[in-house]
């Protein structure tokens, strides 16, 4: 647990939000001229808008973790660090001149590779397993998670509906002492970076994320997760992100079963049905929000009890509230 001479979570979090948005507020323009993203019979806007904010949120996010690390003598991994700098670049490559597959999953693949292949080898999920089985599995997860996180970036609002929540439910964990401090710094200048974006974000919005931002945001949020599942609450680190592993990956399957071209860009994924169902942007972030929401609480929950029952109940119930919403989401309002 973090020493009490420091400044305290919400503090820190005030000051990544106020970086986070000046920085928008101020390369807003430049965005405007240099990196708009037009709309297209998948895009969910319907006016060019400039994208690359997530510049701002990555940079206000680094800027006080390592701040408030070298404040607290808590030590950021520096391979982390990198590879977050490194796939942000990657994706604001992609943001610009539209690259290749390989040229952007060789790349992610290689940084999530370098902070789940340098972590200690006592940092254990399934002791049973083989070492090498299980950071690979870990590795192809974390690839994984990292385009999930993009994929989802599709809606006004819609990553600062899913990372707030987590992030603030990793924020408690980490302040409680369930979180490694390294992790709790993280998931809090994220939270705060993020909550300085959404003004920019609410529908309609001035400007987008962009892969600079929903990339990183998903290494780094992946890696929080991770430090939780290995401080021993892989269901709690499973929790926390179910609505985005669930939409995501139900997507995926059922566009590989019907054979479609998976990897390019679509309008499937059952947030983005909502919208052509009727339902509002507003409607549909915030039932995103209220699920995370609840998803937390579970996930405290299945830690604070340290009960099998307990936790089998609330992998229940967020199986089932994720269903619920997922249903809705794929069907008319109103049928």
């Amino acid at each position: 647990m973090i020493s009490l001479a420091v400044p305290p979570p919400l503090l820190a979090v005030a000051i990544a939000a106020l970086i986070s948005a000046l920085i928008t507020w101020t390369s807003r323009p430049l965005l405007q001229r240099y990196a708009l993203a037009r709309p297209t019979a998948r895009s969910s806007h319907h006016s060019p808008t400039p994208q690359g904010a997530g510049i701002a949120v990555i940079t206000a996010t680094l800027i006080v973790a390592l701040a408030w690390g070298t404040w607290a003598n808590v030590a950021i991994p520096s391979t982390l660090v990198l590879a977050t700098i490194v796939i942000a670049l990657v994706g604001f490559a992609d943001d610009m001149v539209s690259l290749p597959v390989l040229m952007r999953l060789v790349p992610q693949a290689a940084c999530v590779g370098a902070v789940v292949l340098t972590a200690p080898v006592y940092a254990r999920i399934v002791p049973a397993l083989p070492l090498v089985l299980e950071r690979s599995l870990i590795l192809l997860a974390g690839v994984w998670f990292v385009n999930l996180v993009n994929f989802m970036d599709g809606l006004d609002l819609m990553t600062v509906a899913e990372v707030v929540p987590v992030t603030a439910a990793l924020l408690l964990l980490g302040w409680l002492g369930d979180l490694p401090s390294p992790a709790l710094l993280i998931a809090t200048a994220l939270c705060g970076a993020v909550l300085g974006f959404a003004p920019f974000n609410k529908p309609v919005a001035k400007v987008f994320l962009g892969d600079v931002g929903s990339l990183p945001i998903g290494l780094l949020l992946g890696w929080c997760l991770l430090e939780l599942a290995w401080h021993g609450q892989p269901v709690a680190a499973l929790l926390l992100p179910a609505y985005y592993l669930a939409d995501s990956t139900i997507t995926l399957f059922l566009r590989i079963v019907r054979r479609e071209q998976f990897w390019s860009a679509h309008r499937t994924h059952f947030y983005q049905r909502a919208t052509d169902n009727g339902f509002t942007v507003r409607r549909v972030v915030g039932e995103v929000f209220a699920l995370n929401f609840m998803l937390g609480m579970l996930a405290l929950g299945t830690i604070s009890a340290g009960s099998a029952t307990v936790t089998s109940l609330a992998l229940l119930g967020g199986a089932i509230a994720i269903g619920f919403v997922l249903r809705r989401f794929s069907r008319h309002q109103g049928s």
